[in-house]
């Protein structure tokens, strides 16, 4: 399983949602909060391509995007697949 890293924010309900999607698949991720470690955000917009916005998802080296894009790549069948690898 490909390692799942999730920048959020602890009152952001895409964020919630992201990490409740992850969960019931099963997947363990490192959840980094900007708002308690502020100094990671810029880490996050440089590794997101200039991305301000929380959930960041990052899935191995792949750079999946918001809670939308997790939850497109669910409905189209491609998460499993990433996760493994």
């Amino acid at each position: 399983m490909q390692p799942v890293e999730i920048y959020t924010s602890p009152l952001c309900g895409f964020c919630h949602a992201a990490k409740r999607l992850l969960k019931q698949k099963g997947v363990n991720f490192s959840e980094i909060n900007v708002l308690a470690q502020p100094a990671r955000k810029s880490e996050m917009m440089q590794r997101a391509n200039g991305r301000h916005t929380v959930p960041q998802i990052f899935i191995g080296k792949t750079h999946v995007g918001g809670c939308d894009d997790l939850y497109a790549l669910e409905r189209a069948g491609k998460l499993d697949a990433l996760l493994r690898g």
